[in-house]
């Protein structure tokens, strides 16, 4: 092996090995199918090469052994006979018709290079769009296609970009850098490492993180945490098993939790309970801050939010009793409308009361993920910058386009029309798009759409010209670095199913295609080392071998001069301390300073719409068995959630003569989604919740598997933040209905 600063756990048993009769390898879950955890897998195979089964770990220090039913269904995803198995094409003018044609890979890559060729030489590189959906691992070889073709148009279609990234911008912009909980996990020895501190109170926020996770953040860590002590503060509009559990449960508002947080900071504040000294020396425009929550007194946030004024002054003060306190939060933040001030908002909480780079608190993941911005930016040529769609608009979006900004250019053409398309991991009709519909008339008549995917699904159906069939991770090699767990691991090929490719060979391909000195690699696997060496020293082999692997890691980095690249101490911003009042911000024409919107429409802004549209409706609620739009055609994943669920409260469903399990469409003045109803007490009589992404695969592909009729994002418009980033998918208004029987 090279040489490599990494640690790395030591194993029982050999990377591969057999058992009873069946082969095993060690390996990591990443996309597709599946989350953004990276679980520690056994994959066992048969003589014959057929994924049989699929066990947890226990040697991996990540999971240990741990998994969720999404993991052990992937030999029914991986083997199922719907599966995409080979390149696909239609003519144009049957997009929206299952009329498709098999074709070989040659004649697939050859089509696409000469339709994206030509489009380039006649219109330009930044008339396609390179768009994905949830990256995982994949993101970094669909950014370097993108920038490597010469396009600066790389994004997803996700209005403000309202997940996890709002978070991401946010923390750069204030603390300098990301930040997550500490809870054990950079430590390959885990809970037994002797610098580790249990965290005494943890605030799990707008997240319920037993069930589905931002990356690589396993959410029974937390569990774990309560076993050995820690006490929990839940912040959600829903009972769940954890707030049942809970010191606290903070019942929000869907979209009010900017206002929670400024009323904490403005009781941690007026109590002097903060850290001084850590504020003292660390933090920059602490008097701004305190001036300005005081706009934000206990009682008016009561009302705000719905939570009681007592609640709110007990979880402040326990966050700042606390020491130490960490922080786990979820895309609720991220989506609503003003992201950015709410992640800074909450945030602050957690650095005022001296929270950060200290063991059981808030730390800076290690820096070694050196494409968390992307992959290959360096080859786009300096004027494409100026021609990135949005960037005049929102200039924190430093590296893609502006989702929103993309939607009004598709419609209006200006400043130049949109040509074609590559789409990759994104079922954006079903899962991710505001207004599906909108954007699907908006796309329609794009000259050439290609699109990447493991099913057929709604958005393939209905918008491509041609559909590659991708491999789900069992038949195929990959690497993940970082986001959160902080580890090397390895994703590991044992099977094969049809001619699908990885998207990172289909990637590898074309790019070789389009600009071959960007992609000099014979094979993914030499793509992967180069990735490696610098950080690693490894080849992709030898991690292979020796995953998970560890980088070194130490607590109060700021105070060592190890946050920033000077070498100076503090964290990495133009203060050296973590901005309170943002000077980032300040140079953008934003607010320096946290601050909380009304969403718009909801009761605070728009109490005239209450009459028609009485209730608050929260989206995008996570379950055991799919993840976003994934799993639908998988039976017992299916089984274990059938139907697409509201839930109501029982006293709203008397008060509105709707009965328990029948179907309605829950409809405000944008649109309706079919729904079926489920009374629960845990949700307030003022709202309801439903979950996102459906589509029925069973359905007609000619009636794009009745898409439209399910998705709850008919209720959802493009519209983003101040800054570009957040947008109201889990606030709005909302009425609901029987649906009659001719419907």
């Amino acid at each position: 092996m090279g040489e490599s600063k990494y640690l790395f756990v030591e194993h029982e048993r050999p990377f591969k090995y057999e058992e009873d009769g069946l082969n095993v390898t060690r390996g990591s879950a990443w996309s597709g199918p599946g989350c953004h955890l990276g679980c520690g897998v056994l994959l066992y195979t048969d003589a014959e090469g057929k994924l049989v089964k699929v066990e947890g770990d226990p040697e991996n220090p990540y999971n240990q052994g741990r998994l969720c039913p999404r993991c052990l269904a992937l030999p029914e995803v991986t083997n199922h006979e719907d599966r995409l198995k080979y390149p696909m094409k239609r003519a144009k003018e049957d997009r929206g018709q299952n009329k498709w044609t098999r074709i070989t890979w040659d004649e697939a890559f050859d089509t696409i290079e000469r339709e994206l060729k030509d489009i380039k030489q006649k219109y330009g590189p930044e008339t396609v769009l390179f768009m994905q959906g949830t990256g995982r691992d994949i993101a970094p070889y669909i950014t370097r296609l993108c920038w490597s073709y010469g396009s600066p148009n790389f994004s997803l279609f996700l209005s403000g970009a309202a997940c996890y990234v709002p978070r991401v911008i946010g923390l750069a912009g204030t603390f300098g850098a990301f930040l997550v909980p500490d809870c054990s996990q950079v430590h390959p020895d885990r809970y037994d490492n002797p610098e580790y501190v249990i965290p005494e109170v943890i605030f799990v926020w707008g997240n319920n993180c037993v069930v589905s996770n931002s990356d690589g953040f396993f959410g029974h860590w937390v569990v774990d945490l309560m076993q050995r002590g820690s006490k929990i503060v839940v912040i959600d509009p829903r009972v769940t098993w954890l707030s049942s559990r809970a010191a606290l449960h903070l019942r929000v508002r869907p979209g009010t939790d900017a206002a929670l947080a400024l009323g904490m900071l403005n009781v941690i504040i007026s109590e002097e309970l903060y850290d001084y000294d850590f504020v003292d020396k660390w933090c920059y425009g602490f008097d701004e801050l305190a001036q300005r929550v005081k706009e934000y007194p206990v009682e008016k946030v009561a009302e705000i939010t719905w939570i009681p004024e007592e609640k709110i002054v007990a979880a402040a003060r326990m966050l700042a009793t606390s020491k130490p306190a960490a922080l786990q939060w979820g895309v609720a933040v991220d989506m609503t409308k003003e992201a950015i001030p709410a992640g800074q908002s909450i945030s602050t909480l957690f650095a005022i009361t001296g929270n950060i780079e200290v063991p059981g608190g808030m730390i800076v993941p290690p820096e070694i993920l050196k494409y968390v911005g992307g992959w290959g930016k360096d080859l786009l040529p300096d004027d494409a910058y100026t021609k990135r769609i949005g960037q005049d608009r929102y200039p924190l979006f430093a590296s893609e386009a502006q989702p929103d900004c993309i939607v009004e250019q598709l419609e209006t053409s200006e400043p130049y029309k949109i040509r074609a398309a590559w789409i990759q991991t994104s079922n954006f009709l079903a899962c991710m798009a505001a207004d599906p519909q909108r954007l699907f008339n908006a796309m329609k008549d794009l000259d050439f759409i290609a699109y990447v995917d493991i099913f057929m699904t709604p958005t393939a159906m209905a918008l491509a010209d041609i559909v590659l069939p991708a491999a789900t991770y069992p038949e195929r090699n990959g690497i993940r670095l970082g986001d959160g767990a902080q580890r090397g691991e390895t994703i590991n090929k044992v099977t094969s199913i049809g001619e699908c490719k990885s998207d990172m060979e289909i990637n590898l391909e074309l790019g070789r295609r389009l600009n071959p000195e960007a992609w000099p690699w014979d094979t993914v696997e030499e793509m992967f080392t180069f990735l490696l060496q610098d950080d690693t020293g490894m080849t992709f082999e030898e991690l292979q071998e020796q995953a998970p692997a560890y980088p070194p890691f130490q607590y109060r980095r700021h105070e060592k001069g190890l946050l920033r690249k000077d070498g100076q101490l503090g964290f990495n911003t133009a203060t050296g301390r973590i901005e309170l009042w943002s000077t980032f911000y300040s140079n953008v024409g934003l607010d320096p300073l946290p601050y909380f919107e009304e969403p718009t429409p909801g009761p605070g802004s728009t109490p005239e719409l209450l009459e028609e549209y009485p209730l608050v409706l929260t989206t995008g609620a996570r379950n055991w068995s799919m993840f976003h739009s994934e799993h639908r055609q998988i039976k017992r994943m299916r089984a274990l959630h059938p139907d697409p669920i509201v839930e109501v409260n029982p006293k709203t469903l008397e008060k509105f003569g709707i009965a328990d399990g029948g179907y309605v469409w829950v409809e405000n003045q944008y649109g309706r989604a079919k729904r079926k109803v489920r009374a629960t007490e845990a949700v307030d009589e003022r709202m309801c919740s439903t979950d996102h992404a459906w589509w029925l695969p069973e359905g007609d592909p000619d009636k794009l598997y009745s898409v439209f009729d399910l998705n709850i994002n008919n209720l959802v418009q493009w519209s983003p933040g101040k800054s570009g980033f957040g947008s109201n998918y889990k606030t709005a208004l909302c009425r609901i209905y029987p649906v009659n029987e001719s419907e």
